[in-house]
């Protein structure tokens, strides 16, 4: 069924098109914010008059003239320069409403074109638990979502998890020498748990040169596709994922996770596509890109690192 908004866009816009013959002119029509305006307001007078060179006022009386008689409407009414308000009969808003809501789809018209709509929302961090940014990113994008597929488009709901970088170096090496058993499955433990070790690991990066290193040297692995990095990796996003999921079952939200780490395996190729292009530099072992107007304090510039001297990535 037609909405109430195009069926009077559609009315008004044949009135104009047989009163003036301008055939490419859609009515302009806006529901009103005020109930002493009516239901809907027609504001082209103002736009024909300029095109026409005639008073706004009288093209919009010309409408009206012709729009009266029509059963659904009560009551048509020119104000100020040329708007024209109008007033819906109770009678055609009650038979109106009467079929929406025997409507599945409650007045909402099939679409004219399907599109691909990504919605991406949530994307929390792998072993932290979500805070209220993500809840609501988590509630508006889900809302989002079911909109579009209730209009009929083919959506995709994104979650862009933080899953990938020197944190995990991080957390992998403390648990290594920590908890262990976390690691191997022998233990079992929630996201809440893996939160604190976050921040104990955190802690010793920050105080611990050695720590750090080794740290570093884990995330080489883990970028490296190291067979225990990766399983190490795994097991601490799938307690996240754990921790995730008791909340989207509560909200009842769905969604097609695709993290940070999805893209590591493009990196190499990006690193040689800047190589090829010839404006890649090797700066104390680091591959770097040097953009202009981007320099330090004391004038030297300031290096884009896309592959670190132990080849890891940024």
């Amino acid at each position: 069924m037609q909405n109430l908004s195009t069926l009077i866009q559609n009315q008004a816009t044949a009135i104009i098109q047989e009163l003036f013959s301008v055939q490419e002119l859609l009515a302009d029509i806006t529901q009103s914010t005020q109930e002493q305006f009516g239901h809907y307001q027609c504001n082209s007078a103002m736009k024909l008059a300029k095109l026409l060179g005639q008073n706004p006022r009288k093209i919009a009386e010309q409408i009206v003239e012709k729009w009266e008689g029509d059963p659904r409407i009560e009551k048509l009414e020119v104000a100020g320069p040329g708007f024209i308000n109008i007033t819906l009969t109770p009678d055609f808003l009650s038979q109106e409403l009467t079929q929406v809501a025997a409507d599945s789809r409650l007045g909402v018209p099939p679409l004219e074109k399907r599109k691909k709509i990504i919605v991406e929302f949530s994307s929390p961090n792998v072993a932290k638990e979500l805070h209220v940014g993500h809840l609501r990113s988590t509630i508006i994008g889900e809302s989002l979502a079911r909109l579009f597929e209730f209009l009929g488009h083919d959506v995709l709901r994104l979650n862009h998890i933080g899953d990938w970088g020197t944190q995990f170096g991080m957390l992998i090496t403390y648990l290594k020498e920590k908890e262990p058993d976390v690691l191997t499955g022998a233990k079992k433990t929630d996201l809440s748990s893996l939160m604190n070790w976050y921040r104990a690991s955190k802690k010793l990066f920050d105080a611990d040169p050695d720590f750090k290193k080794r740290s570093q040297l884990q995330v080489v692995r883990l970028q490296g596709g190291e067979k225990e990095a990766i399983a190490a990796w795994e097991r601490i996003c799938e307690i996240s994922r754990q921790g995730f999921q008791e909340i989207y079952d509560v909200l009842k939200v769905t969604l097609t996770e695709r993290g940070e780490s999805f893209y590591n395996p493009m990196l190499p190729q990006v690193v040689a596509d800047y190589e090829k292009k010839g404006i890649l530099e090797i700066s104390d072992g680091a591959k770097c890109v040097f953009l202009e107007g981007f320099k330090s304090k004391d004038g030297m510039p300031l290096p884009l690192i896309l592959q670190k001297s132990d080849g890891g990535y940024n």
